[in-house]
């Protein structure tokens, strides 16, 4: 995979450098700052784009805004964010993208060698991943959706079994159905909750986000939310992959 890095920190870029190389990755181009992204991009052509939030010259928002100009020039692109700490602002635009090929963490999980490679894999595959911090912040300032109003008792029930991390398969055998009817449900609450088709399975990571928001649920434990177009479970009450 082709890798473009923009980070203002020597010691964590060259670290990056060498985490993506050792892991088989191809890193296009390492830039300190995000003057020259843009052309980079169109010259290199890369798969991922993997930048700070704060960069120079304010360090501010440059990075994160600078993503979302991305994410509308580049549709292709797939974008993984870091940062010191939550931009919520920037951070819900990018949510609300409802896109795949997204990810927003914080820095410290990039200790962790295995789940950050994991992140990058996630996201490179079309996939989103959420850091726990980030999601517990969004969720913390969201005030109670009408539409969940919209759902019968049963989609409501489906759609709380999702939250838990439960696939199709599993929640069937929750509520004693079939597959195919939980299917159903969850094609109506969809619709329900306005989340259009889309080719990236985001719509189930956005109703369960929309779901614990108003659960008053969240934490700040654990490792980042993974979301893939196909897969979705739990551990500790955050969303993770591999269900």
């Amino acid at each position: 995979m082709r890798v473009i890095i923009c980070e203002d920190a020597v010691l964590l870029r060259e670290g990056m450098i060498r985490l993506l190389q050792d892991a088989g990755h191809e890193v296009v181009a390492a830039l300190a700052d995000a003057t020259g992204l843009e052309d980079a991009v169109t010259e290199a052509e890369p798969e991922l784009v993997l930048l700070d939030v704060r960069l120079p010259p304010t360090f501010t928002d440059e990075g994160i805004r600078e993503a979302i100009r991305l994410r509308a020039s580049h549709p292709a692109i797939r974008i993984l964010v870091l940062s010191q700490y939550v931009e919520e602002r920037y951070a819900a635009e990018l949510i609300a993208d409802r896109r795949g090929g997204l990810g927003y963490l914080l820095k410290d999980r990039v200790t962790d060698i295995e789940e950050f490679l994991e992140s990058v894999e996630t996201v490179a595959g079309g996939g989103t991943v959420l850091d726990p911090e980030v999601v517990a912040q969004l969720l913390h300032r969201r005030s109670r959706d009408s539409r969940l109003d919209r759902l019968t008792p049963r989609e409501s029930q489906v759609l709380g079994l999702m939250a838990e991390g439960k696939s199709n398969q599993s929640i069937a055998k929750a509520l004693f159905v079939t597959e195919g009817s939980v299917e159903k449900h969850i094609s109506q609450l969809f619709q329900k909750l306005d989340l259009g088709a889309d080719t990236d399975g985001n719509r189930r990571v956005l109703a369960v986000l929309t779901y614990l928001a108003n659960a008053n649920q969240g934490s700040s434990g654990g490792g980042p939310a993974h979301y893939s177009s196909n897969t979705y479970s739990s551990n500790t009450g955050v969303p993770r992959r591999g269900a």
